[in-house]
């Protein structure tokens, strides 16, 4: 089997920080609390999202009013998201990866039926053996998606590929690479400080070419 690489989609080929940062204050006006910036999203984000955001509030938040800031991020992000676009060497990241006879997939912790529209935007759906957004409730951890997600390529693909390359832009990414066990690049696109992405030991990029250029079979 050939090797294979999974991307993250929001924050790595979609570069999308400054919606999430318009969707989080949306979220913040809902609960009654000021606006933050970029620098203090680097510093708090985690996943569980919710853990983000007690981390933020400095306090514990209830499910009922988990729900209404969770609806009133995606609000503000959907409408905030028309100006975004891809990454600057998204395509061209892409490209090489498809001219190396890789394949690739997509997984991506945004809703599925949100994905799909998106990745239709940029005339992408052909770039990728799957899409897998998200399906049922948000905020979890990417790790048992992403087993899931290598399942399905594993078998739209004839077998399991013989090496996986996940790039993200996450920490998240990183322990779900770890936890299936396979590689990963980190993206230096906004999510962490640089020093966090560096501490998981895996290596980091400053674009996504480097990325690619990363794994020595593309």
């Amino acid at each position: 089997m050939r090797p294979h690489i999974v991307w993250d989609w929001n924050g790595t080929l979609f570069d999308d920080q400054p919606m999430v940062i318009a969707g989080l204050n949306v979220a913040l006006a809902a609960a009654g609390l000021p606006p933050t910036d970029q620098e203090t999203y680097q510093r708090l984000y985690t996943r569980p999202v919710q853990v983000f955001y007690e981390r933020l509030f400095g306090r514990l938040i209830e499910p009922d009013e988990w729900e209404v800031i969770d609806e009133a991020f995606h609000t503000g992000y959907r409408e905030a998201i028309i100006d975004a676009q891809l990454a600057r060497d998204a395509a061209d990241a892409l490209h090489r990866v498809e001219a190396a006879g890789v394949s690739q997939s997509l997984l991506s912790m945004y809703p599925h039926e949100y994905l799909l529209p998106l990745i239709d935007r940029f005339d992408l759906a052909g770039r990728f053996l799957r899409v897998d957004g998200l399906r049922g409730q948000g905020g979890g951890v990417k790790a048992p998606y992403l087993e899931a997600h290598l399942e399905r390529v594993a078998a739209a693909n004839g077998g399991t590929p013989a090496e996986v390359l996940v790039i993200g832009d996450a920490k998240d990414d990183a322990a779900a690479a770890a936890h299936v066990g396979v590689a990963c690049v980190l993206y230096d696109g906004g999510s962490h400080p640089r020093h966090e992405l560096e501490a998981t030991g895996f290596p980091v990029a400053n674009s996504l070419t480097e990325a690619v250029e990363l794994a020595a079979w593309v």
